[in-house]
């Protein structure tokens, strides 16, 4: 395993050219396309399962929320997609770069926004001043709910950030004991090693869940604005 805990983090390069773009799209190539009149299974499950999300989610939203539905539904393909794909052996996850994330989440919440602002412009200004606040509290609280405001994209892109970095790191670190372990004892290396599956398995479902998310976040930032 590498030396250094942070080697998986860093972008790879090729011939000194880094290859993040191909990485990236590389994900889309795990969702078949349909090309036969009767679909097998995969593809059968694969959009059931793209339905069931989009029914999920757009359930709340009116016509023009639902105007995003295949974007918010290519989102948690992509990133789920791409989460899953970071815990395989030697492979690199691009939602462990806050500076992806961030490409992801701001320009997603600045859509929202701008909408709720060209078509719901009072309510939108509404929500920077709460109804029944004392004269004294208007400017602070102005203050507050415009931080609020501009903080959602960087909360969403941490959040991301940190679940999926976190679960690495801590399978790294126990990869590491249980192959320090087994020189010194073998039945503690084994009980690490249970740890380290289930880790795995966990870290499985933290790839789809924070996909999931992320997502839903962003919905409900577009249901809020429209």
């Amino acid at each position: 395993m590498n030396e250094n805990l942070f080697t998986s983090f860093i972008t790879p390069t090729m011939m000194g050219l880094p290859i993040v773009v191909i990485i990236v799209m590389f994900p889309s190539i795990m969702f078949p396309s349909a090309t036969r009149l009767v679909n097998n299974r995969l593809i059968s499950i694969q959009r059931w399962l793209i339905h069931l999300t989009t029914k999920q989610m757009m359930m709340i939203h009116n016509k023009k929320g639902q105007t995003w539905a295949l974007m918010l539904i290519s989102l948690i393909m992509f990133i789920g997609s791409t989460n899953l794909m970071g815990l395989l052996p030697y492979s690199f996850t691009p939602t462990t770069q806050l500076s992806m994330n961030l490409g992801m989440a701001i320009p997603l919440w600045a859509g929202a926004v701008i909408l709720g602002f060209r078509h719901k412009t009072k309510l939108s200004l509404a929500h920077f001043l709460p109804q029944g606040t004392p004269l004294p509290l208007i400017p602070m609280l102005v203050i507050i709910e415009t931080i609020s405001l501009f903080i959602q994209p960087m909360a969403l892109a941490v959040r991301l950030t940190a679940n999926i970095t976190a679960g690495h790191l801590l399978i790294h670190l126990i990869g590491s004991a249980t192959l320090a372990l087994m020189d010194i004892n073998m039945t503690v290396a084994l009980i690490t090693f249970v740890i380290l599956v289930l880790l795995t398995v966990l870290e499985f479902a933290v790839a789809l869940i924070q996909a999931y998310v992320f997502t839903l976040l962003v919905s409900l930032y577009l249901h809020d604005n429209t």
